[in-house]
């Protein structure tokens, strides 16, 4: 049996192994496990974080990578970027398609280790305790042939009904203003909260502003969308909050932002 025919008797129901219990494994397993498929192991270095995520799976927990199951049909490496090639160089040889989580790492991280290896990199902000539904979220993914790739898409799709093929290079730049958009802008609401709460005024005062900004990016471009002092680069009003601020590295960024700003709405 050629390996396209034998892929195409796993499209549906199949059996996955986690290396990793983290955030991203944490939600990305429940919506597998919910579409129908097996989850047969989670191993994780914390076996107590490996357990946790193993009984809302339905599933069994190991902190031995030798103790792996040997025959799944995908193993799914949902890992810090940083541990992911040292986790892979530790596998033992395996059935099945090893597919790796990660936005900012090429496919050929794992194709060293494994002859039939994808990404599947869903793009959204994950934490345990907070569930997410998966049907429109945006699932990047590649694969290094086409029998992989038509294995990790059908995966992807029993769970999310965006599936995009992109390549490493151009997910790169995906990441990239993911980080832009989500890591940084939660930055600043982290800096924004830390003003209030030394006025003792809680951040709560601040959501409707959030939602609305983001609202309005739904329906026009963030250019569109901008407004504040910096657009029209009001100094004075600029400078007095500048004056606030209680230490150099916030004023900086405070400068360096709004000009930024006024210069994309030129």
């Amino acid at each position: 049996m050629n390996r396209t025919a034998k892929f195409k008797k796993k499209i549906m129901g199949q059996k996955v192994v986690f290396i990793g219990a983290g955030n991203l494994a944490t939600q990305l397993g429940k919506a597998l496990y919910t579409a129908g498929n097996e989850i047969v192991q989670v191993f994780s270095r914390n076996i107590d974080h490996a357990r946790q995520l193993a009984r809302q799976l339905e599933s069994s927990a190991i902190d031995d990578i030798r103790q792996i199951e040997l025959s799944a049909d995908c193993y799914i490496f949902a890992l810090k970027d940083d541990a992911l090639p040292a986790i892979a160089a530790q596998m033992p040889t395996t059935d099945g398609v090893w597919i790796h989580t990660a936005g900012s790492l090429p496919v050929s991280v794992l194709s060293e280790y494994k002859e039939d290896v994808g990404v599947l990199y869903p793009l959204q902000t994950f934490s345990k305790s907070r569930n997410v539904s998966f049907s429109d979220i945006p699932i990047f993914i590649e694969a290094n042939n086409s029998a992989t790739q038509q294995l990790i898409e059908s995966l992807a799709r029993s769970i999310s009904e965006e599936v995009h093929v992109l390549s490493g290079e151009k997910r790169k730049y995906l990441h990239l203003a993911a980080v832009f958009a989500c890591n940084f802008t939660n930055h600043f609401y982290t800096l924004a909260e830390e003003i209030l709460q030394k006025e003792h005024i809680p951040f709560d005062v601040l959501k409707p502003l959030i939602r609305e900004t983001a609202d309005k990016v739904m329906e026009r471009s963030p250019r569109e969308a901008q407004t504040g002092p910096a657009v029209r680069f009001d100094e004075k009003v600029m400078q007095r909050q500048v004056e606030l601020l209680s230490n150099d590295t916030l004023r900086k960024l405070y400068w360096m932002v709004s000009n930024s700003i006024h210069d994309h709405s030129l």
